[in-house]
């Protein structure tokens, strides 16, 4: 290809990269897929291609489509293994944040509950209410009609809100002192302050750090601030499991509040939380490291504040 070629896709790289995580969660997955869309580009008879950035947002779309269809990616969802790969704050690749529906569309509440989409389903919701397409050109991507398109988007909106906990998401101002106050709480060992702060239909999803064969989950106030008192109490296995004693930062992943935890500068697992009516909704804990990749990279060029707490 000639210098215009590559540059002219490169120019593009990282609204395909933001495209692609939203459509399959994972940015190790998006980032093979914008690839294989590079290649394609290479192979193309680009004379022939008018509207370049159509193109190849169609081609990445159909990329993640295949992936989402695919045996392994079903058994992997099926079998309850699935979570998304949480993004650090300012990651290019969480893309466009500028209305409240770009914000939603990646958080990892919202990205947990597209699972329960058809693939054409994601795909139209995430043109539609992260990129703003218009339904005419949501049918060209999808090869679908415009009818079909609108259906699409309004069943998926229909689902995610069903499915949302505690109703409307808190505004970042909020949501941040809510955690807040959900820290302070299970660091004092408050477990009746943590029951007050969860929402009654409060759930807590958690990858076991890997170790689990399935994801686990709890729910009922009492039962998830029993788990998160006991996550804050100190013990020699869990420094052992970490490789050390770890930091906990209050950050931003996928745009909601959340604690890094951090041991001689390498995430060791992450908890984002999501926040609805004043209280915390649902909470996602990660900690496996196949989960944890592209976090630990932009780890490095990020400056975290002073640490909300400093030993388990």
């Amino acid at each position: 290809m000639d210098t215009a070629a590559i540059d002219r896709f490169e120019a593009g790289r990282g609204r395909l990269a933001s495209l692609a995580y939203r459509l399959l969660g994972s940015a190790a997955d998006a980032e093979d897929a914008v690839q294989d869309a590079f290649l394609r580009w290479q192979a193309a008879d680009r004379d022939h291609i008018e509207v370049p950035e159509a193109w190849l947002t169609k081609v990445v779309t159909h990329l993640c489509l295949d992936r989402l269809r695919s045996a392994q990616a079903r058994h992997e969802r099926a079998a309850g293994d699935w979570l998304p790969e949480p993004l650090l704050e300012g990651d290019p690749m969480l893309g466009p944040a500028e209305t409240v529906e770009q914000r939603e569309s990646v958080s990892l509440a919202v990205l947990t509950l597209m699972e329960r989409l058809s693939p054409v389903e994601r795909a139209a919701y995430v043109l539609r209410e992260a990129f703003t397409y218009p339904h005419a050109e949501i049918a060209g991507i999808l090869d679908i009609t415009e009818s079909a398109s609108q259906q699409h988007v309004h069943r998926a909106r229909r689902r995610v809100a069903a499915e949302r906990r505690g109703g409307d998401p808190a505004d970042p101002a909020t949501a941040r002192k809510v955690v807040e106050e959900f820290l302070a709480a299970a660091t004092s060992g408050r477990t009746e302050r943590l029951v007050e702060l969860l929402t009654a239909d409060a759930v807590a999803v958690s990858d076991g750090a890997g170790l689990a064969r399935r994801l686990l989950r709890y729910r009922t106030p009492e039962r998830i601030a029993s788990l998160v008192r006991a996550g804050f109490t100190p013990s020699a296995a869990k420094r052992r499991m970490a490789g050390g004693n770890p930091t906990m930062h209050l950050t931003l992943l996928n745009g909601s509040p959340a604690v890094v935890a951090v041991v001689e500068g390498r995430v060791v697992g992450a908890v984002a939380f999501d926040v609805a009516g004043g209280k915390v909704a649902s909470m996602c804990g990660i900690a496996a490291a196949h989960r944890l990749g592209r976090l630990n990279e932009e780890w490095q060029r990020y400056e975290p504040g002073a640490p909300i707490a400093s030993a388990w």
